[in-house]
């Protein structure tokens, strides 16, 4: 006979080890994991050209790494002084690809080693020719502006560029349809309001990137205070995708830390108070967190990263996991050891743990990286709480004192649950009913709209839409799109359909649009204005005419000789050369560059006749993509998905049951509660009003797991009073411990948390009454 001394020792040293092991898995986890937070991880493949884009805007396109700026609360001049101070400011942060207010008369208009390209860039030689009488002009005109205010702005560009083209492209690259100007800079129509538009380097879901873009900006505007003393109470608004993300991970990180506290306060005295035991909370809590870090580790090991919302929600359904440990405790009793308790619990543990994981095997075929993502997590972790729970838990549980079958408060609560007549008809009707609700119930059944997932608050949405509107930012929902072998093809293909809307520009069809054809011309137009550049000899020769009588020394324009000789014979620029520049961002949102082939994109704003649009362009090879309806068509793909594996996992899991059971009556008193929890559940949520989402369905499965579990064990208590006592008292704690966590995470203002809480928090209430009236024996052997 082993010593009491020895046991616990060994005890100890169990507990010191696998404690251990947690801390070192922890700590190389959170070393090397590296967690994502793009959104695309959890949609399906796009297969049309409208849900390509809207995959790829999502990610890296230049709509998600936008933040507006409004700077108030101060007069004009003020306000203007610290745009200029922020714009400056701005451009030395590494997290901020390009800050625009408006102000473009400095010489970093056009970056520097763009300038002798000036002529193949612009389209000033498409009508007309770099003559002696054209110099002559614009030289005139130089000599008006040096007499001028503009002096100051004109000199430092005179030798290099008499005709001051690199001031044209830098007005030719202002935002398409850009606000007024006042005092140099961008303000709103009222003149109250200094604007700003800001590209970060982080795209628009990479919450952390945008954090760091977030401050520095934030950073900047309290830096701006000190050049302009008089604009002390102004204030600054930032809008955008990325601010909104900042917000999102900031209000979920908050919410999940209350909920996390008081989830875990609850749980401690739900525990202690059921077990009366202060170490039971403690060893419980051990299974839980191997099943979270081995999920964790599974997926860090298959996945080149975890997403944010697999982290959430795996953690989530891993809280299945508990419920491993409060049956085996409920389960002991005095004079049997632990071990034993535990044998005799495994096979139905077994079954519930069997049933759930091959339920969420079925996500593994889904095509959407995020749900296989969540299968792998949250096989990994039941298997390996449900193993620690077998093999690891009753080594270093004592034996108990107390036995829940003596409870003589259970013991009334099952006499009266025995009185209750069993329903058959009655769940039936129940059935019927509910089918009928949710078919005939008024509303939308589905919720197709991405965007009514988002926390944002309406008011927020609305302002980020007034912004828009003021600095004239593209339309989110509208695009055109062209699509060739290879980029010059797209790029001609651009430059042909610009006449066409500017026609339906003049008709008020749309009032701007923006396209990479006007920054970046295509190689043959390139061509065409380099064979219009006169020679060295013949510019010389055409700079002394027009510089007769003129007050300028002959050699003063040597430079602007020599920048038109190195455009003569350059070859012409393509996209890869304008790397590292502020029109790298701009061509690249609008010129997507694959392997076998290019797409370009051509902004809209305020498009007024979609349908008039797009019978204009069609014969210039443009389609126009409503990036709307293609969210929409992805969430259906993406739902047509989920519930085929949804029915595939409910074939799956009655298999399971049946192989593990092998009787139809226990087969159907345990699978009768969980589908008629699914349908009460769904008729509830259409009763009320809420229009059905990807994470109610998901939420749906983990909702049958915990009632497959309960009904398992009321079958596994069979007729025995009290094993069906134990079970009792097992059941009542682990519904109660599960509906405190996903009550906690109803009350959530983020709308995928609400959506999980309130589903499983009202399966969590169905399950447990259906269970309780349907899936304990019956007292004949005959009866259902």
């Amino acid at each position: 006979m082993t010593e009491p001394g020895t046991c616990s020792r060994s005890r100890l040293a169990l507990l010191v080890a696998w404690l251990l092991v947690l801390a070192v898995a922890g700590w190389l986890l959170g070393r090397g994991l590296k967690v994502e937070e793009d959104l695309r991880r959890f949609l399906p493949t796009p297969r049309t050209p409208a849900q390509v884009l809207l995959v790829d805007e999502l990610g890296e396109g230049p709509g998600s790494r936008v933040l507006l700026l409004a700077i108030s609360g101060a007069g004009p001049e003020a306000l203007a002084a610290r745009s200029q101070a922020m714009r400056g400011a701005l451009a030395t942060h590494a997290e901020i690809a390009l800050a625009a207010n408006g102000d473009s008369g400095g010489l970093d208009a056009v970056p520097a080693h763009l300038r002798p390209y000036r002529y193949l860039l612009s389209p000033t030689l498409d009508t007309q020719p770099l003559d002696a009488a054209f110099l002559r002009d614009e030289l005139e005109q130089r000599m008006q502006d040096l007499g001028s205010p503009a002096a100051d702005l004109v000199e430092p560009l005179l030798a290099s560029d008499p005709t001051l083209e690199t001031l044209r492209l830098a007005e030719r690259w202002q935002p398409a349809n850009a606000p007024q100007r006042r005092h140099g800079v961008w303000f709103d129509r009222d003149g109250s309001q200094a604007l700003l538009l800001v590209q970060t380097q982080a795209a628009g879901f990479d919450s952390a990137g945008q954090q760091a873009a977030v401050a520095a900006i934030q950073a900047a505007f309290r830096a701006s205070g000190q050049d302009a003393p008089e604009s002390d109470g102004a204030g600054l608004e930032i809008s955008g995708p990325g601010a909104f993300a900042v917000a999102i991970r900031d209000r979920t990180e908050r919410e999940m830390r209350w909920i996390g506290t008081a989830d875990t306060i609850g749980l401690l005295l739900l525990l202690g108070l059921a077990y009366r035991r202060w170490s039971i909370p403690l060893l419980g809590a051990l299974p839980l967190a191997s099943g979270g870090l081995a999920g964790l580790g599974a997926v860090a090991l298959l996945f080149d990263g975890v997403h944010g919302i697999t982290i959430a929600f795996g953690f989530t359904l891993i809280g299945v996991a508990q419920d491993y440990p409060i049956h085996f405790f409920s389960h002991l009793r005095p004079g049997q050891s632990p071990r034993a308790s535990v044998r005799a619990l495994w096979p139905t543990l077994v079954t519930g743990v069997l049933s759930t994981c091959i339920a969420y095997a079925t996500f593994l075929f889904s095509g959407v990286e995020g749900l296989k993502q969540l299968a792998v997590f949250t096989i990994a972790g039941l298997a390996v709480a449900a193993a620690s729970t077998r093999w690891l838990l009753p080594r270093l549980v004592t034996p108990a004192r107390r036995d829940p079958a003596h409870s003589l408060l259970l013991a009334r609560l099952w006499r009266g649950v025995e009185r209750l007549p069993r329903p058959r008809v009655a769940l039936a009707v129940i059935a019927a009913l509910a089918l009928a609700v949710i078919a005939f119930a008024p509303g939308t059944f589905w919720q197709n709209d991405l965007s009514k997932l988002t926390p944002v608050p309406p008011a927020d949405l609305h302002r980020d839409a007034q912004l828009r509107a003021e600095l004239g930012a593209p339309d989110v929902r509208f695009m055109l799109a062209m699509q060739g072998a290879e980029a010059e093809a797209v790029l001609q293909a651009s430059e042909r359909l610009a006449p066409v809307l500017a026609r339906l520009q003049e008709d008020g069809v749309l009032d701007g649009y923006d396209l990479a054809a006007r920054y970046l011309p295509s190689v043959a137009t390139q061509r065409a204005r380099q064979a219009a550049l006169p020679d060295t000899p013949e510019l010389q020769r055409a700079l002394d005419t027009a510089l007769l009588d003129l007050p300028f020394r002959g050699d003063a324009f040597a430079p602007f000789v020599e920048d038109v000789a190195i455009a003569r014979a350059a070859e012409p620029l393509t996209a890869h050369d304008l790397a590292g520049t502020p029109l790298e961002l701009a061509v690249s949102g609008l010129l997507l560059q694959g392997p076998e082939h290019a797409t370009a994109l051509v902004s809209l704003t305020g498009l007024h006749d979609p349908a008039a649009l797009s019978t204009a362009v069609a014969p210039a090879g443009a389609q126009l993509l409503d990036l709307k309806q293609a969210s929409e068509s992805l969430v259906a793909q993406w739902r047509v998905r989920l519930l085929a594996a949804l029915a595939v996992a409910a074939l799956l899991l009655a298999g399971t049951v049946w192989l593990a059971l092998r009787a139809p009556r226990r087969v159907l008193r345990v699978l009768a509660p969980m589908a008629l929890s699914t349908l009460l559940i769904l008729a509830v949520l259409r009763v009320v009003g809420v229009e059905l989402n990807l994470f109610h369905l998901v939420s749906l499965i983990l909702a049958a797991g915990l009632g497959l579990d309960y009904a398992l064990f009321f079958d596994h208590a069979g007729d025995d009073r009290d094993e069906q006592l134990r079970t009792l008292h097992a059941v009542i704690v682990c519904s109660l411990t599960t509906l405190l966590v996903f009550s906690l995470l109803a009350l959530s203002s983020i709308p995928v948390l609400r959506a999980i809480g309130g589903t499983v928090a009202l399966g969590v209430l169905f399950n447990f009454v259906l269970a309780l009236l349907v899936a304990r024996a019956p007292a004949s052997r005959l009866e259902l």
